[in-house]
């Protein structure tokens, strides 16, 4: 079972959605491999990596549709999180806080990368959301964990 829910989860990280055709869930993993197309042409996010591996920071900013990508972190990480769920994964208290920061904090980053910047170093709009997905979930099991030691106390 463990190792379902691992495989689930790296197929779900690959492309939202082939999580959920592995658990049998074709209607959502068909409407979220189409809103992954959807979002990922009307923000040109395909067009835009290209430039972020080759450190081409300002022209991955200027070809970047900030009114789309600003949905993909939300539903790149539901869609990993609905896939793990469904796989038998998550069934502890709380388990779903380092999905729902990472999500959280990641559209944050992508608000803000266009202009942060460390000593004059952009990150841009794939870099700097990836940062900040990292940063959510280590928030989220932060958090999560205080949540439970606090209720152990009550």
């Amino acid at each position: 079972m463990k190792n379902k829910k691992i495989e689930v989860l790296l197929w779900s990280i690959a492309l939202p959605g082939f999580g959920q055709f592995l658990n049998g869930k074709y209607l959502k993993a068909i409407v979220f491999i189409l809103l992954e197309f959807l979002i990922n042409v009307q923000a040109r996010l395909n067009y835009v990596i290209i430039p972020s591996f080759h450190g081409q920071i300002t022209e991955a900013i200027a070809h970047t549709d900030y009114q789309w990508i600003m949905f993909y972190p939300c539903l790149y990480i539901f869609a990993i999180w609905d896939a793990y769920k469904d796989a038998g994964g998550g069934t502890e208290p709380f388990a779903f806080m380092p999905f729902v920061f990472s999500a959280f904090i990641g559209t944050i980053g992508v608000v803000y990368s266009s202009t942060f910047h460390i000593n004059g170093i952009y990150f841009g709009p794939i870099w700097l959301p990836i940062i900040f997905l990292f940063l959510g979930f280590f928030i989220g099991k932060i958090l999560r964990k205080l949540i439970i030691g606090r209720l152990d106390t009550i």
